[in-house]
């Protein structure tokens, strides 16, 4: 394991058209009601939630992505491409789920050519080790609780917003790491 690198968790999340309904307070006789048109566009969202090996005060930090339709091989190497550049050609050590796109043919070949790169797999079926999930929970239950957008645009809007909320945070990153269990440092810092 490199010692000076950045530890990097990386998760995909899907949004959609169709609102995340979520549990809401209306006056007593008052049923809330969502009205939206039907509509089954779909984007998808990466994020690269790092956290420094060596240097607590250095991280978390997190870069974020969004792109309509879904994820595959190539979309992802341009991500990672934009990793590389976020983290300034720092070590990073990737770690991220079994999904085929992170491990195809064509990713391990372009990995290989990339020295500032490490992989790792999380176990099957432990998305609680994930942090990056978390941050799709905290994004969900809040700007896009109960959205009824017209346009992807407004999808996008609303998740940005909860990005920004929680790179404001400086606690939060931490707080996500922490419930999975996992520790990078004997102690993240206090504010």
């Amino acid at each position: 394991m490199k010692k000076r690198a950045w530890i990097v968790f990386f998760d995909e999340s899907g949004v959609s058209l169709l609102p995340q309904v979520r549990r809401t307070y209306a006056p007593r006789g008052r049923t809330p009601t969502l009205r939206h048109r039907l509509n089954w566009k779909r984007a998808s969202m990466a994020a690269a939630l790092g956290y420094h090996a060596a240097d607590a005060g250095r991280g978390p930090r997190l870069c974020f992505y969004l792109k309509p339709g879904s994820y595959d091989t190539m979309a992802l190497i341009d991500v990672l491409q934009q990793v590389k550049a976020f983290y300034a050609g720092e070590p990073v050590v990737l770690v991220w789920d079994g999904l085929s796109a992170h491990w195809s043919r064509d990713m391990r070949a372009w990995v290989a050519g990339e020295d500032w790169l490490t992989l790792e797999r999380l176990p099957a079926y432990a998305p609680e080790l994930n942090p990056v999930e978390l941050l799709w929970s905290a994004i969900k239950t809040r700007e896009l609780a109960n959205l009824t957008g017209d346009h992807l645009a407004d999808v996008a809007d609303a998740t940005e917003r909860g990005i920004r909320r929680v790179c404001s945070d400086k606690q939060l990153p931490w707080s996500f790491i922490t419930h999975t269990g996992l520790t990078i440092h004997n102690h993240s810092p206090q504010n």
